[in-house]
């Protein structure tokens, strides 16, 4: 396989690996820390009324699941690619990122969480990926 095309899916595999392991968490989120009473994680106007009653420990998993997405989404490229394994896993990394910042954007969160979440989850998480990823 050409190089090029082999890096291009590892991409797109760390990507989908990503994103799955990110929404797997998010998902089962609710059973492991329930939220306060009568919040929707899926209405955005419910978390906005409701952000006063959150708790640090209902920050844990959306955490988790941005910096496991990307650990993984890292890995997985690094291990697939035919080179440049380290650019292609920060690639991953600043991909997520962008969708840390819009999502911060989006959904409201204490600042503390906001600034961990963009400092520690992304671009750590996908160096952390591609050195246990290299070859």
């Amino acid at each position: 396989m050409a190089p090029i095309l082999r890096n291009i899916l590892a991409v797109v595999a760390g990507v989908l690996v990503g994103g799955a392991v990110n929404m797997a968490l998010v998902t089962i989120s609710g059973s492991v820390i329930p939220l306060p009473e009568g919040v929707d994680p899926s209405d955005a106007e419910s978390l906005k009324a409701n952000i006063e009653r959150f708790e640090p420990r209902h920050f844990l998993m959306p955490f988790l699941a941005h910096a496991l997405g990307t650990l993984t989404g890292a890995w997985v490229a690094a291990r697939l690619a035919a080179s440049r394994a380290f650019g292609l896993a920060l690639g991953i990394g600043f991909f997520y990122l962008l969708g840390g910042v819009a999502a911060a954007a989006m959904i409201p969160a204490p600042a503390w969480f906001i600034a961990l979440d963009l400092v520690v989850a992304y671009l750590p998480m996908a160096w952390l990926g591609w050195r246990l990823g290299r070859r």
